[in-house]
């Protein structure tokens, strides 16, 4: 009985060291019960999105992260992501830029992430930023990690040439408001006799003015003038017609020639540009840039204008606004919606990614330890400001030595954006933020520009805007 109790043993043991043949020589784990290795789609218009990705790969190495990066031309990311959405084919995670993140949460192609705002109370996420992503029946669908504040940036010389100080908080006192600017601008033009535009185009300012109507464009159909815009058009055609603008047209050659002192007119005598309005955003990727003398083409190659930086500040100016920013949503095709949830929640409201973010941790170098394969152009400056106001007053001070700082005399440009940033409430406006903004909006510009210059009525400028309305959006009544 015993040999045969001992036979039955043997085989017991020779039958399992046969299984664990089977098994994962590296975890012991049978291959058919290895954990299924996770996937998050995650689809974008810049490679900030891919930074973060990387970055997030390293707190999560069994995660495998497909990016897709398609450009905005023509709105063509837009139109593959809406189109994948239709067909049930989404990504799990997708990046929604400031123009269009409105569509896309006042639809049903978001999930709701509404349980992550404890999170955002926890970091003080900016009440605005999470506004902009909570559709009107108070579900939040998408987070951001950026805030976009928009300032007014001046040139501290002509301050001095014409108001006596480049003094930030006494030049805000004359600008604190739409007429006391107007004001500002008639002493630029008198003392400067002509030579030094306050601004370079009413596009500038326009985006300020209706970034503060108290009416949405669209309410039940119908298409809404809102008094704020009325007064657009009668700023815009005072600064015309008394040449307080230089008529440059936004984001073309002239416009940026007002910031490195290479503007000239028709006759080609030099011309000044006292003041632009630019979000928080503005001053790196667009004021310093433009800031250095321009290569002229038709003098053999010399430069033309001078090196500007340090010569400029930052102050809230007029009327607080906000520009631009990318939200981050999770849709409804996701098959790992609490991966893509920890992944927003990682991206948008982790105070230690904020500020690796905001302080410029995510180098090239850094990146490349944890993804070889990212290239060598990867990375994240420092300087953007971050969506957490508790992370925004921790690091604030570190600031105050930067290009940046320099850029603008002396100034952090971190405490002024927080100023800046402090002044938005959208409040009871969050409602004016739509879907169709932008394409309202776009509408608007060309009569806008053409009653300024004097070529039309008001009236007629009024029936081309409600017409260009009509043609884009032809549900809305514009009558």
């Amino acid at each position: 009985m015993r040999r045969i109790i001992a036979l039955i043993t043997i085989v017991i043991m020779v039958v399992g060291l046969l299984s664990g043949c089977g098994q994962n020589s590296q975890t012991g784990q049978s291959e058919s019960t290895q954990p299924k290795e996770k996937v998050l789609k995650i689809w974008s218009f810049t490679n900030e999105a891919k930074v973060f990705a990387t970055a997030f790969k390293e707190k999560h190495p069994d995660v495998k992260i497909e990016f897709t990066m398609i450009p905005m031309t023509e709105g063509e990311y837009q139109l593959k992501l809406k189109s994948a959405l239709q067909s049930g084919e989404g990504p799990d995670v997708v990046a929604l830029e400031s123009d269009f993140v409105r569509e896309f949460v006042e639809s049903d192609y978001l999930v709701d992430l509404s349980d992550l705002l404890p999170f955002a109370e926890e970091v003080k996420t900016y009440q605005f930023t999470i506004d902009i992503g909570t559709d009107e029946n108070g579900v939040v669908k998408a987070f951001s990690y950026q805030a976009t504040p928009g300032l007014m940036y001046y040139r501290r010389s002509l301050a001095k040439e014409y108001f006596g100080t480049d003094d930030p908080v006494k030049i805000q006192e004359l600008v604190a408001d739409l007429s006391k600017f107007e004001e500002a601008a008639k002493i630029v033009k008198e003392k400067s006799n002509g030579n030094t535009y306050m601004i370079a185009s009413t596009a500038d300012l326009g985006r300020v003015i209706i970034e503060n109507r108290d009416k949405p464009w669209i309410v039940d159909s119908k298409l809404v003038i809102d008094p704020k815009v009325e007064e657009l058009f009668d700023i815009a055609k005072n600064f015309r017609q008394n040449g307080y603008e230089a008529q440059a047209t936004q984001w073309q050659e002239s416009w940026f020639a007002g910031m490195n002192d290479s503007l000239v007119d028709a006759k080609g005598s030099p011309k000044q540009i006292f003041a632009y309005f630019l979000p928080t955003w503005g001053l790196s990727y667009v004021l310093q840039p433009n800031s250095a003398p321009a290569k002229g083409e038709s003098d053999g190659g010399k430069t033309a204008g001078k090196d500007t930086s340090g010569d400029w500040a930052a102050i809230p100016g007029p009327m607080p606004y906000r520009w631009g920013g990318t939200w981050f949503g999770v849709t409804k095709d996701s098959e790992n919606v609490e991966l893509a949830k920890e992944f927003i929640k990682f991206v948008t409201l982790n105070e230690e990614t904020l500020k690796n973010w905001a302080l410029g941790v995510y180098t090239n170098e850094y990146l490349k330890k944890i993804d070889p394969s990212v290239g060598d152009e990867l990375q994240q400056p420092a300087g953007d400001f971050v969506s957490s106001q508790k992370v925004v007053e921790e690091i604030a001070s570190q600031f105050g030595d930067t290009s940046a700082a320099k850029f603008l005399g002396g100034q952090n440009p971190y405490e002024v954006f927080a100023e800046a940033a402090r002044r938005i409430d959208l409040g009871g406006r969050t409602k004016n933020i739509q879907a169709t903004d932008f394409v309202v909006q776009d509408a608007l510009w060309d009569p806008l520009d053409a009653y300024a210059s004097g070529e039309i009525s008001k009236d007629e400028a009024l029936k081309r805007f409600k017409e260009a309305v009509k043609n884009a959006l032809p549900d809305v009544n514009v009558d």
